[in-house]
């Protein structure tokens, strides 16, 4: 069938370059279907006052997670966590969700069962209900989707776009943890198979491992900025890394965004681990993935609110100069910031 036909790679389109191309010809035919694809969760307006979110999340072994140093109760909590920050990300709450599991032969009813406490914890920690799914046999390995459902108030839903020029730029929590928690588990595991015998290092490290194995999704955030009394002007969760997002919220919003390299907020633990591995703390910071903290931008009139509070730090603002991201340095030198986070399709 498609014998005939120039080959095109999928790492040649990345993620968003592929979901772009194969629903590019799509069109809603239905009214409630009031966002589709291209943001952190689907919007169906089903009449209310409230609009209905949708989003679904998989996870591959061998691709997202190794069960090698993964506690199963660990995975199915943060295949929750990372499923409720896209409804988070819209400004809104996770109500439900639904699990479809895949599983080859070599995992028993026990591992399955400590698979399902990690995901009732998390529902328990999230406020959602477990309402269905589905489970298959798998030829190999695991993989876990969860999809969650939210409302958002309809005069507080935020969307990737809608940011100013000169909004300000906040993110909540800090940056790089969950990268640098990989790169001590991957190190341990290289040791272990080398020497059987060793006994893995993680002493010191406790809080970048438990940031990658275990995330926590920022409904707090949401709550705050309600009691604040600020609904942003666009939003959306880290995954890919911060470089990949402000380039989402830019392109998305039609304006660009100036960074300060001194105001990314980086833990102490992320700092000197990166300098172990010979890594450059803000790099880690821009483009190190799965932190789920959540990006906005609000108003500058917000300003008093925002600048002292312990859960956010405002590190830029919104320009007018179009799809131009840049990182402003210590001296005042301007750099451009490449998205160069988590790549899907890697040849």
């Amino acid at each position: 069938m498609f014998e005939n036909r120039e080959r095109t790679e999928l790492s040649d389109l990345g993620e968003f370059g592929l979901i772009e191309h194969l629903t590019k010809t799509f069109s809603n035919v239905n009214a409630s279907s009031l966002l589709g694809v291209g943001d952190d969760a689907a919007v169906i307006d089903n009449g209310g006052d409230e609009y209905v979110l949708l989003s679904t999340d998989a996870m591959f072994e061998g691709v997202h997670f190794d069960l090698s140093f993964h506690p199963l109760k660990h995975l199915g909590y943060k295949a929750v966590s990372t499923a409720v920050s896209d409804i988070y990300a819209m400004n809104g709450q996770a109500k439900q969700i639904l699990v479809a599991i895949a599983l080859s032969n070599r995992f028993s009813l026990e591992a399955v069962e400590e698979l399902y406490l990690g995901i009732k914890i998390a529902c328990e920690k999230f406020s959602v209900d477990l309402v269905g799914g589905d489970t298959t046999a798998s030829p190999k390995g695991l993989s876990i989707a969860v999809t969650a459902l939210g409302t958002v108030a309809k005069n507080k839903l935020v969307r990737r776009s809608g940011a100013g020029e000169n909004d300000l730029l906040v993110v909540s929590g800090d940056l790089g943890a969950a990268y640098m928690g990989l790169q001590i588990l991957e190190r341990e595991k290289k040791v272990f198979l080398e020497h059987p015998g060793a006994q893995p290092d993680l002493q010191g490290h406790e809080y970048i491992i438990g940031r990658q194995l275990r995330p926590e999704a920022r409904l707090d955030v949401v709550k705050i900025l309600d009691e604040l009394g600020i609904v942003p002007s666009c939003m959306i969760d880290i995954s890919d890394g911060l470089a990949s997002e402000v380039h989402h919220l830019g392109i998305h919003s039609g304006c660009g965004f100036d960074i300060y390299d001194e105001k990314l907020p980086m833990d102490p633990q992320v700092i000197s681990t990166a300098m172990d591995f010979d890594l450059n703390p803000t790099v880690v910071a821009l483009n190190g993935g799965e932190d789920y903290e959540l990006l906005f931008t609000v108003a500058q009139e917000h300003y008093e609110k925002i600048k002292n509070h312990p859960d956010f730090t405002i590190i830029g603002h919104a320009t007018s100069e179009k799809n131009q991201f840049r990182l402003i340095g210590k001296s005042g030198a301007a750099f451009e910031i490449q998205a160069q986070g988590w790549q899907h399709f890697k040849g």
